[in-house]
Formats: C-alpha cells, structure tokens, sequence
C-alpha cells in the first residue's frame, strides 16, 4: 500500500472516530433529560487558561454519613465525600457512596443538606463573548445541563436566577 492511500486511510480512521463522538453527544442531547442546575464559577488555579467557565454544581445531598474531622477551608468546613449524581423527578441529588464518581463537598444550610461538587463542568464560551458578571448578592449562576447515564452534566447554556426567575442567556 502506497504512504499517500496509508495516510488517507488514517484520516478517514480519525474522522469516523470523532464523528461517532459527535453523534453519540448530539443523541445524548435529544434523548436524555435536560435540566437546570446551580451552580458558581470558581478558579481552577492551571496553568493552561482559555474562553471557558469551571463550573461546580450545588445539590441536594442525601445518604452522607457524619465525616469527624472536616477541615476549615476559607471559612468554610471542607468535608471531601464521594457521591454518585442520580435524577430524581427533574431534581439533581448526589447521594452518598464511598465508590461513588465525583468528590463533594457537603454543607448544612438552612436544614438541608447540599452537596457542592467542582471542578467536573466546564462551559466552553464564544470566542466574541464575555463570561456572566452576576451584578447584585440576589443573583445566582444557572446551568441547563443534558444528563448523561454516566459523567458530569454537559453544559448546554447558562441563566441567572433573581427573585426567584431564572432567565437563560443569550449565546449570541
């Protein structure tokens, strides 16, 4: 076999297999569920740094046993669980699990129990647009997310709650 027919074999190689990646996401966006989620921005500290937000997500938490020794991280009591993300009715909820897939920390407020899960969503922003600026304390950062059967949320587009009205933003 001639290099050139080797070569052109190799791309077609390569673009079958990415195709099939692709086609694979675009199912998963047609036919698994859709959801909103909270979530916040925060700092990965890489090296590496591009047009995309690093998501962590905040969920009900349910089935975590009472961790001894949670360390104080910026004021805040960091408790490293691990969890599985399972949907239940349109809802989110990290349950328990010492095998489970992510790391989360897990919170009291309010008499609930969340789980604040980092670093597993990335939103990948247009070239041409700025990421969210929240303007006032009432605001909060939401994601409308396709769940797969395994993995993180895959991030489909970002919204701003306030007052209780979540509002998409434009991808434009």
């Amino acid at each position: 076999m001639k290099p050139l027919h080797k070569g052109f074999l190799i791309a077609v190689l390569q673009l079958v297999i990415v195709s099939s990646l692709g086609v694979k996401l675009l199912y998963d966006r047609a036919h698994r569920p859709r959801i909103w989620i909270k979530s916040a921005v925060y700092d990965p500290n890489l090296p590496i740094r591009g047009k995309y937000l690093s998501l962590s997500i905040e969920v009900p938490a349910e089935s975590f046993t009472e961790q001894p020794h949670a360390q104080p991280y910026y004021g805040v009591s960091f408790s490293p669980y691990r969890c599985d993300l399972v949907l239940r009715s349109d809802h989110l909820v990290a349950v328990g699990n010492e095998r489970g897939e992510f790391f989360a920390n897990v919170q009291r407020r309010d008499n609930s129990l969340l789980a604040v899960i980092n670093g597993e969503t990335a939103y990948f922003l247009p070239e041409h647009k700025n990421g969210p600026i929240l303007c006032n304390r009432g605001e909060e950062l939401w994601i409308e997310a396709t769940i797969p059967r395994k993995g993180p949320p895959r991030p489909i587009r970002l919204g701003i709650k306030k007052n209780g009205v979540l509002t998409p933003l434009s991808a434009d």
